[in-house]
């Protein structure tokens, strides 16, 4: 086999890995590709992931297809449960242990793993990250039949999760080191909105302090936080952040810094080496979100089937899945210089993040305030154009 016959590998069946192959699928209906993941390889959507509770489904009901489905409907070949151990980038090869696979074009599109808490205690087997399809399973499983659940990190998934298990039933406490939710993407009166309506489902906030030793009592847990305080939970969910996989890219000597450092066109520091979707860092930006993966994998297929092309990113707002309070937020860029003015009242919050001459950067909308986005949406610069 050689460089020009081998085929594309995509090493993640992700949103990212998935997007992109059925957009090059479109443009090169011949071409080999292979997709290697480390789990089973069903497609799904990694966002619904946290509305399995409130609308009771399982693992296999979020599935939309198997690994031999996509693989058919794809035409491609897709190894499941296959870890990658070694990129050659001068050999255009990779390796599963000793098994060397040559590539044409190599993507990688293994997205970001779970930010692991770091708590003392003996507990740590009933501590859950919720990254993956497969992860939700152990999850719902755990909490079968149980009913408090301690969530740490008030982030997007730990508010996410605090509705949807809520609504689901269960009784949760909320801990994180911040002074209002959601911090990195709503202002103090939108996230105080979001935080009222979950309080209206019964879930209590404890902001400010973190949780620094979980221990065993009977069937469940104790939590210890700094402040002194204790919670007692059947199952803890540690939704403190994500951060990009970078362990193989290091280990190859690609460029990385926050991500996988690529340029506009999705191309590492080596040559025919591409990275997408939550691994990659594209002009200072690790973009966590779905709107900028399809962007990409739209843009990145193009390249990949002979047509080189830029990825470019608009106006792409986040929708937190808080039903009780909905919000659709698009932060100011890192760094912006302004100010934000806040309208409204109760559940329903305009917060607008304005330069110093008067133009949009950003904004945070909740509850009925979340109809304006189309409006704001066109004031607001693109992320990348």
């Amino acid at each position: 086999m050689t460089k020009d016959t081998a085929p594309v590998v995509v090493i993640g069946t992700g949103l990212a890995g998935y997007n992109l192959v059925k957009e090059l699928r479109k443009l090169a209906p011949e071409q080999p590709i292979l997709m290697i993941t480390a789990d089973d390889g069903r497609n799904y959507s990694k966002p619904m992931l946290s509305t399995g509770f409130g609308k009771n489904k399982s693992a296999d009901e979020l599935a939309m297809a198997s690994a031999a489905d996509m693989a058919e409907q794809l035409n491609i070949v897709i190894r499941t449960n296959t870890r990658v151990t070694h990129i050659d980038p001068a050999a255009h090869r990779i390796f599963i242990g000793e098994e060397p696979v040559e590539y044409s074009k190599l993507v990688l599109a293994w997205g970001a793993e779970a930010i692991r808490s770091r708590v003392e205690g003996d507990a740590e087997e009933l501590i859950y990250s919720i990254n993956d399809l497969q992860d939700y399973a152990a999850f719902r499983q755990a909490a079968d039949g149980k009913k408090k659940v301690l969530i740490m990190g008030a982030g997007l998934i730990g508010a996410e999760y605090a509705n949807d298990m809520a609504a689901g039933g269960f009784d949760i406490d909320v801990v994180a080191p911040c002074e209002h939710l959601l911090p990195s993407l709503l202002p103090a009166a939108a996230a105080d909105a979001v935080q009222a309506g979950l309080e209206g489902l019964g879930v209590r906030f404890h902001l400010g302090p973190l949780v620094n030793r979980i221990v065993r009592e009977g069937e469940g847990v104790r939590a210890t936080l700094t402040n002194g305080e204790t919670i007692a939970a059947d199952v803890v969910v540690s939704a403190i952040g994500l951060r990009p996989r970078l362990d193989l890219a290091v280990k190859a000597g690609l460029q990385v810094n926050q991500g996988i450092l690529v340029n506009r066109r999705l191309e590492t520091s080596e040559a025919d080496i591409y990275a997408l979707g939550d691994c990659a860092e594209i002009e200072g930006r690790v973009l966590l979100y779905v709107l900028p993966l399809m962007a990409s994998a739209r843009a990145l297929a193009k390249t990949l089937a002979g047509e080189a092309t830029d990825t470019s990113f608009g106006v792409m707002p986040v929708t937190v899945k808080t039903p009780v309070v909905p919000v659709v937020v698009s932060p100011p860029a890192a760094g912006s210089s302004g100010n934000w003015s806040i309208d409204g009242e109760g559940a329903d919050i305009q917060a607008e993040f304005r330069g110093e001459s008067g133009e949009l950067l950003g904004y945070a909308l909740t509850g009925a305030r979340v109809m304006n986005k189309v409006a704001l949406n066109k004031e607001l610069p693109a992320i990348m154009p």
